[in-house]
């Protein structure tokens, strides 16, 4: 009995629970639930892009990599995706130097863009593309925050990237945020994979795993099998649609990066492009039919959104032609927007319908890339979300541990409670995560007075099982919980 008991405890991972199990019928079949999914469970698992964000990184452009036009050509973009940003999250900006900050400050405030919700962090970097070399955020099975450092190459050798390839492991050490240090293990660029939330990987081979091609190999000799089982532990993947991808392109050094030409809505819907579109942006038959017969785990296809490509070449602001169309899937799915690639084209307006039709609970928000599409990217490419969740080094510097708080009664049936203090007037939401992370619950968004309150949490709606709970403000993270729901 004491080894399960011992084993109840570690599945919970909330060091302050003390259940005292003596034949309690109804805790001991709670107990032989949860033994099978401890011994299943990853290590870590990466919260859906679409889930709530503490904030969201950027890596503002410079002059010291490839000139003051490259910088001044794409300020304009850097300043629309923050202003679209900051009214529903918070906005962390890596600046090259404290000049470079002083300069972007200066931009934002011709902008008229608040800066309360806006942090710099200074380190040099060689480019912008934060999605590919900058932090990507998972959890732990308690729900915990971690910095994923994976090896960073230049997309197979074509970039310098001595600068940007240690910025996850600066941000991790500076927010005083667990570091998961993947740089000998895996070179892995956020934009190659996609995930729908629910463990379904989506990815091309090419980008990854290919070994042809001297300036497009990033993990030399590993095989499709190895890669699985590293993403399986660090991402929380349990199925995989593998591409076979497109290398050699001249025109993408991503060596077709999924997130160009598909993405999630969620974990039973793929925004995509038609059968044509997809061919023209360089996809074999082949990877066209497996991507339109992919399914979830449940082994159900996807239901298909088709967004357009551009009706013609993109042109830059100045008038370059940039002799390829442009990508509308390519966007960014934040809080309260939904940030997409807009080319001064005819497209534009019907891919922001297509989108809208989508995500009805937020506004969508057209940003200028014509600039950037001719250094190869979009807005998915310079975005990089940071998930709601038990972290450390922002507005209330504090660990899981420190700020642990606990319900009672628990284990619970229907109701449980909560007892805070506020340090000024606030408005409190109780957020309930599952056991894989899934937000499944928000409850309470009322304005408190500052004083000690008991918040109810009602759990009528779920089913038995384990969740992790974190009671948030408008500007911070007030504590976290587990808790344990018990039906008759």
């Amino acid at each position: 009995m004491e080894s399960i008991y011992f084993t109840y405890i570690c599945v919970q991972r909330c060091d302050t629970m003390r259940v005292i199990i003596h034949k309690n019928l109804v805790l001991f079949a709670l107990l032989f639930m949860l033994i099978p999914y401890k011994a299943t469970a990853q290590s870590y698992y990466m919260p859906a892009e679409s889930d709530r964000h503490e904030g969201t990184w950027l890596q503002w452009p410079h002059q010291y990599e490839y000139g003051m036009m490259f910088r001044n050509s794409l300020d304009d973009t850097w300043v629309a995706m923050t202003k679209a940003l900051v009214g529903g999250e918070k906005v962390f900006i890596i600046a090259y130097d404290d000049v470079e900050k002083d300069r972007i400050t200066s931009l934002l405030t011709a902008a008229n863009v608040p800066l309360t919700e806006i942090t710099f962090f200074i380190y040099p970097t060689n480019d912008v593309w934060v999605r590919d070399s900058g932090p990507i955020y998972v959890k732990d099975q308690s729900g915990q925050l971690h910095i994923e450092d994976w090896g960073f190459n230049g997309w197979g050798g074509k970039y310098n990237y001595d600068l940007c390839n240690p910025i996850p492991s600066y941000l991790g050490e500076s927010l005083n945020t667990p570091i998961i240090d993947l740089n000998s293990i895996m070179v892995n660029e956020g934009g190659a994979v996609e995930m729908d939330g629910k463990g379904v990987l989506l990815a091309c081979k090419s980008s990854i795993i290919n070994q042809s091609q001297p300036n497009a190999i990033r993990n030399p000799g590993m095989t499709q099998t190895q890669a699985e089982e590293i993403f399986s532990k660090y991402l929380g993947a349990t199925k995989f649609i593998w591409l076979e991808g497109n290398v050699g392109d001249p025109y993408d050094v991503t060596d077709f990066h999924i997130d160009g030409f598909a993405k999630f809505f969620d974990d039973k819907t793929m925004v995509t492009m038609n059968q044509s579109d997809l061919s023209y942006w360089g996809a074999s038959t082949s990877d066209i039919t497996k991507l339109y017969n992919a399914s979830n785990v449940e082994n159900i296809p996807y239901k298909k959104v088709y967004l357009p490509l551009t009706k013609n070449n993109v042109r830059t602001t100045n008038g370059v032609n940039l002799e390829s169309k442009g990508s509308y899937v390519n966007y960014y799915v934040a809080n309260e927007v939904v940030l997409f690639p807009t080319y001064n084209d005819l497209n534009d307006e019907v891919a922001k319908s297509i989108l809208q039709t989508l995500y009805t609970d937020k506004t969508i928000i057209g940003i200028d890339c014509r600039n950037l599409y001719e250094w190869g990217g979009m807005v998915h490419c310079v975005t990089q979300q940071q998930p709601l969740g038990a972290t450390v080094g922002l507005e209330n510097s504090h660990t899981l541990e420190d700020n642990h708080v606990q319900n009672f009664p628990n284990p619970f049936d229907q109701f449980t409670s909560v007892i805070m203090e506020l340090k000024t007037s606030s408005e409190v939401s109780i957020i309930i995560y599952n056991a894989d992370g899934k937000e499944v619950s928000k409850q309470y968004k009322s304005m408190l007075n500052a004083g000690k309150h008991v918040l109810n949490i009602d759990a009528h709606s779920l089913p038995s099982g384990v969740y992790h709970y974190t009671i948030v403000t408008n500007k911070s993270i007030l504590g976290s919980g587990c808790m344990v729901v018990t039906k008759d």
